[in-house]
């Protein structure tokens, strides 16, 4: 699959630096992998749920939540926002 874009994991990573090994070795797993579905995507992240339209990725033990538009008739993950869990709570992403 194709991720649009790595420079929001960098930017969040540079604000949380200890998020970077986590986000990208998501984006490697991601990136090496075509889903044919969700439950196949579902196998390899045991912890993505769907909200509405959006995936959401826990990250590095819960500590982190990644939203996501996950089109797999094109294998291509929009990142929407990468956030704390506290911020994740807080909703904002919603709008």
């Amino acid at each position: 699959m194709k991720i649009i874009s790595n420079s929001s994991l960098r930017a969040f990573a540079a604000d949380q630096p200890q998020a970077e090994a986590p986000l990208q070795g998501w984006r490697r797993v991601i990136e090496k992998n075509r889903f044919a579905n969700w439950a196949e995507l579902k196998a390899a992240f045991n912890t993505v749920d769907k909200v509405r339209e959006l995936a959401v990725f826990d990250i590095g033990g819960n500590k982190y939540r990644l939203i996501a538009y996950v089109r797999l008739e094109k294998q291509i993950v929009y990142i929407k926002a990468v956030l704390t869990h506290r911020d994740y709570d807080n909703g904002a992403w919603k709008s």
